[in-house]
């Protein structure tokens, strides 16, 4: 089976509060062993980042405001997900921004079979923290190189 670990950046935390995806990174996997098939987007958010969003991802609207809006990129992405399991930390905030762009051009919500890590993590480790951060601590991977999620 086909998986695609995927994430998303946003302006912010809130869909009913108008926030809007600004970047969608996906990598495809065959029985979770990378195909080497990447999707990968900046998006133009139409509007301003939070201060709070900012510090987590680094984007600035001045950045962003130069690349393609949700719409332009759209078809490729469901193309590019078609059929295949969703992976995805935190798959709720996710979804949520994705199927709000998808609503905002008249497009049906994503109906992929879903994996949330999140609620993996939870249960398996419960009362530990659960964040991507603290997996990686208790997994012993290294991201001290990186600065920004």
């Amino acid at each position: 089976m086909n998986e695609i670990i995927l994430d998303t950046e946003t302006t912010g935390l809130s869909v009913q509060q108008g926030d809007r995806i600004l970047e969608i990174a996906c990598i495809e996997t065959k029985d979770l062993i990378p195909t080497k098939k990447k999707f990968y987007k900046l998006i133009n958010p139409e509007k301003e980042i939070s201060e709070e969003a900012f510090k987590i991802h680094g984007y600035t609207y001045d950045v962003l405001k130069k690349e393609k809006k949700f719409n332009e990129v759209a078809e490729e992405f469901l193309e590019f997900i078609k059929g295949k399991k969703l992976i995805i930390h935190n798959a709720e905030f996710d979804l949520a921004h994705l199927n709000n762009e998808l609503k905002l051009f008249g497009k049906d919500k994503i109906n992929n079979e879903i994996l949330d890590t999140l609620i993996l993590a939870r249960n398996k480790f419960p009362g530990s923290q659960a964040s991507l951060d603290a997996l990686c601590k208790k997994f012993r991977i290294d991201n001290s190189r990186r600065v920004t999620h």
